[in-house]
């Protein structure tokens, strides 16, 4: 399927709202509060874009928003408390363009996004923006350096106060859980996820939470348990997890749900269950064609690896097959 064909079919799920935020109005002449919210809320229009396209997609819009406000804090003035709060929407920004470079295989331009992003939520005091920074570092250095990324992502979960929203709560310390499933650090894994539970359970009716960590809830969190036992090498607690939470997680969401469709198989043949693996793992092939990101191809590489010896068997020839495509 074409990437045009998603962009059609997403107009039933949100995306066309956000389409018409890539017309820039004017800036004021002198920065007020209220241009600062309508930049903020163009910016959670464009952030829905992420949901159903992937970061070779949208990497120049998210990095032309970031560099045009980064532009308006060295030229403009400002009234009242306008430049620090257009500070912190910067470094919201530079976290969605560094995400979305790292998503489409730029990672050093991530990294550098990223220090960009802690550098800006410090200068305007956030200390939420500034933990996230701190626990997207941790997942951009994860691959290369298991250790360092478990201490980014413990000194993010160090920037939680009493007034940290529940939602960052929860992400901050899931991806704690993660940084350290990937260190092989079992307990350090379980107590994250637990804590970011907690902080699930604990959100307060109504409590008003940022648009770049809404997102997180309890199938996120289930998945991110799944992916975490995954990893341990723990099948028989990640299959079930993964499977039920994969059964409420939508299509429309392709990069994604092929990345955890990914973990499941993983965990399948972890456990010996070939053909439920190339199974799966010819669902994540197909979901993954839509999208414009590296990464769901990234983690199915080494499971074809680990199906080619089964190539006896009809569904892992398929998959085979499928890869080829």
């Amino acid at each position: 399927m074409h990437r045009r064909t998603i962009l059609r079919a997403a107009t039933t799920t949100g995306l066309a709202s956000a389409l018409p935020a890539l017309h820039r109005p004017e800036a004021p002449k002198r920065i007020d509060d209220p241009y600062v919210d309508r930049q903020r809320e163009r910016t959670a229009r464009l952030r829905r874009l992420d949901d159903v396209l992937g970061g070779g997609d949208t990497y120049r819009v998210y990095l032309g928003e970031a560099q045009y406000t980064k532009g308006l804090l060295r030229r403009s003035s400002f009234a009242g408390d306008s430049r620090r709060r257009l500070t912190a929407l910067f470094a919201e920004q530079a976290q969605q363009a560094g995400w979305a470079a790292f998503d489409g295989g730029r990672k050093s331009d991530a990294e550098s996004l990223y220090a960009e992003s802690r550098d800006a939520a410090r200068a305007a005091q956030d200390s939420d923006l500034y933990g996230n920074s701190l626990a997207f570092l941790a997942y951009s250095t994860i691959a290369n350096d298991p250790r360092a990324a478990v201490a980014f992502a413990r000194d993010s979960c160090a920037t939680i106060t009493a007034r940290t929203p529940s939602s960052v709560r929860a992400l901050l310390y899931e991806r704690l859980a993660w940084a350290c499933a990937v260190d092989n650090q079992p307990a350090g894994a379980e107590s994250a996820l637990a804590t970011a539970r907690q902080a699930l359970a604990e959100a307060q009716h109504g409590e008003p939470q940022p648009d770049w960590s809404a997102w997180v809830d309890e199938t996120e969190l289930d998945i991110m348990t799944g992916r975490c036992w995954t990893e341990l090498r723990r099948p028989l607690r990640a299959v079930p997890v993964l499977t039920d939470a994969l059964s409420r997680y939508s299509d429309d969401h392709a990069r994604d749900k092929a990345l955890y469709l990914s973990w499941l198989a993983d965990a399948y043949l972890t456990a010996g269950e070939v053909e439920q693996a190339a199974v799966t793992t010819s669902r994540a092939l197909e979901l993954s064609s839509t999208v414009a990101s590296i990464r769901p191809r990234q983690r199915i590489a080494p499971l074809l690896d680990r199906l080619r010896p089964h190539a006896d068997l009809p569904t892992v020839r398929d998959a085979l097959a499928q890869s080829a495509d």
